[in-house]
Parts: structure tokens; sequence; C-alpha cells
């Protein structure tokens, strides 16, 4: 039998890391097929992990390494958190773990902090600081655009910019906007909501409306951009798979002085007519290279929705798969039937 003995010391830290009814431990127990025990004692609390394979062990014991480091940090644990911790140390990267800092990206309406939660994201709000355009190319649920405004309204605050200019493809996804009640700015509010609840949490409605008034926030369709050159701005492309190729470029040569650029899409979820480019597809192949042009990719493990959403990626994703190769086999067996037939 394998052991290895991890150390409590921050109070409370036991509690929090076995969780409610030790659902946490059972995670970590479950996955790493071992046993973890609570060892009190007057030179403090203990965890113990023991377990008949000695990887096994190490890897539970350096998830519980980082669990606790991040109980200072927290007031709770949540299985979303021990999960990622989990996979990362599983993947063989617990290492990058320790990348994660504390470091505030901004403050919302109500003062709680906004925080890179995942090692993909602190890499994604580390390119967005580095680079004047940023492409964020990874499934739903990563915090592409939250960040990205959250970084936004950073900027506005600290002076570095004096406007956010916030955009959206106005792509009709099996309805018409025609049908919509309402002026032209009813019917592409619809479109624009998740830019609009974002800004909501960060800044509180009454801030946003004032900017607005002021000029100094802007939301707008991508069509409204064509013509115009953005100086001094943050400015923000959502849901940049439904761009066309012709739009993208348009998008990116609107760039004006002492001005960022964040483009966010997921190349899984494309409303265009069948048989459209991605304007974002096409630009992350034109991009990559370029200085001060940083293309940051999410995967399934940066989701920080609820813990379904990533398992729900992952079964597209395979299923995606078996369709690719149930294709191939499909035109292998056609092509060998037309060379038996020749």
């Amino acid at each position: 039998m394998n052991r290895k003995i991890i150390k409590m010391q921050h109070p409370g830290a036991t509690a929090k890391i076995f969780g409610g009814f030790d659902a946490n431990a059972r995670l970590i127990e479950a996955h790493f097929s071992v046993t973890l025990r609570n060892r009190e004692s007057e030179a403090g609390d203990s965890i113990l992990v023991e377990g008949e394979d000695e990887t096994a062990v190490t890897c539970a014991a350096q998830c519980l390494e980082y669990l606790h480091a991040l109980c200072a940090k927290t007031d709770v644990l949540t299985d979303q958190a021990v999960q990622y911790a989990i996979e990362m140390v599983s993947a063989g990267e617990g290492a990058t773990l320790t990348e994660l800092s504390d470091e505030c990206i901004c403050l919302t309406a109500k003062g709680k902090p906004i925080k890179a939660k995942t090692v993909g994201q602190k890499q994604y709000v580390g390119a967005i600081r580095k680079n004047t355009i940023v492409l964020g190319v990874g499934p739903a649920g990563t915090g592409k655009t939250f960040l990205a405004v959250a970084m936004a309204v950073r900027a506005l605050r600290e002076k570095q910019v004096s406007r956010i200019i916030l955009t959206r493809p106005a792509i009709e996804a099996g309805e018409k906007l025609g049908f919509l009640p309402g002026d032209l700015q009813s019917k592409i509010d619809p479109y624009l909501r998740p830019l609009y609840d974002a800004l909501y949490e960060l800044m509180g409605i009454e801030a946003y409306q004032k900017a607005v008034e002021k000029g100094t926030i802007e939301i707008a369709p991508l069509a409204y951009m064509r013509g115009r050159t953005l100086d001094d701005s943050f400015i923000i492309l959502d849901e940049a798979q439904n761009a066309t190729p012709e739009q993208m470029k348009m998008f990116l040569t609107r760039l004006g002085f002492n001005s960022k650029a964040v483009v966010t899409g997921d190349l899984t979820q494309t409303d265009l007519p069948h048989g459209q480019k991605s304007g974002l597809a096409s630009a992350v192949k034109i991009l990559t290279g370029i200085e001060d042009i940083g293309i940051h990719y999410f995967s399934e493990r940066d989701v920080v929705r609820h813990r379904l959403v990533q398992q729900i990626i992952k079964a597209y994703e395979k299923y995606d798969r078996e369709l690719v190769r149930k294709e191939q086999e499909k035109n292998a067996k056609k092509y060998r039937a037309e060379r038996r037939e020749n």
C-alpha cells in the first residue's frame, strides 16, 4: 500500500477540500482509485492518501496540494474546480496549475472580483494584455466574451482607452429579422443581448446607460462598422464564426491608433448558410505568425459553466468524429467498387 500525507496549513482547508457530504473527496477517490482520510492531531490537520498504485497516489496528492493552495483564495471549493484539477493532473499538466494567480482583472458592479479560473483563461488574458489584436477561439462556456469585456472595462476605467465598442454579426439562426416586432434597434437587440448582460454585471445598469449616453460604450451590428476608423478604442467582435471573410477583413482594418481588438468565436457553431466560409476560420489561417496578433485556443477543460456543458461538448466532438470516419469509410468503399468495375 502506497501512502502520502498532505499537511493542511490553512484553517478549514480539510472541510473545503472534502466538500459537502465528502462530495469532492469522492470525485478524487473515484478518479485516481485511492482512499482519502482526514487525520487530526495537535500538530494540525492533514489528509492521508492511500492506494495500490504509486503513480495514482502521487497524482492524487498533487491534486490535493493545488486545492489546498486554492483554499486560501476562496470560501468554497466547487466540484468544477476539483474536476478541473483532476483533469489537469491526469493530463500531466498539473505543474501548470501554479500559473493560476490571484490577480483580479476587474471588479463587478457588486464588488465581486473577476479572475481567470483556468490556465487557458489566464493565458487568454495575458494574450489580450500583450497583443494589439487577439483571436479567442473555443467552445461555449470558456469565458471568451466575458473576459474580453472585463478587460475592456478595466482599460476604460484605467483610461487606457476612451471608449468600448462591441459588435456581432446579425446572422439569422432559423428566424427572419423582419418577423420580429419593433424598429431596427428592437430587431437587432436579441443578437446583442449577451454583450448587454456582460456589461450590466460588470458596470451596473445605471453606469452602463450613462456610458452609452456619453458615447463611451457602443454596441452595434457588425455591418455598422463599415467605413469607420476606430481610434483610442477597445473593440470586441463576438460570435465571429458568423462573419464572412469579407466582413472579417473589413472589421480588422477598422483598427485605429491606440486601439485594441479582440475577436471571439466558436468554429463548431457557425450559422452561416451552407457552403459559406467562416471569416474566423480564414482569419486564423491568414493571421497566424504575424507579430502583435495573438491567437488563443480554448479547450473543453476551460469550460466554466455547469460540468455537464463540458460533457456535452465532448459528446458532440465524438459524434462529429464518428460521422467523419463513416463518411471516409463510405467514400473508400465507393472508390474500391469503382476500381473493380473498371
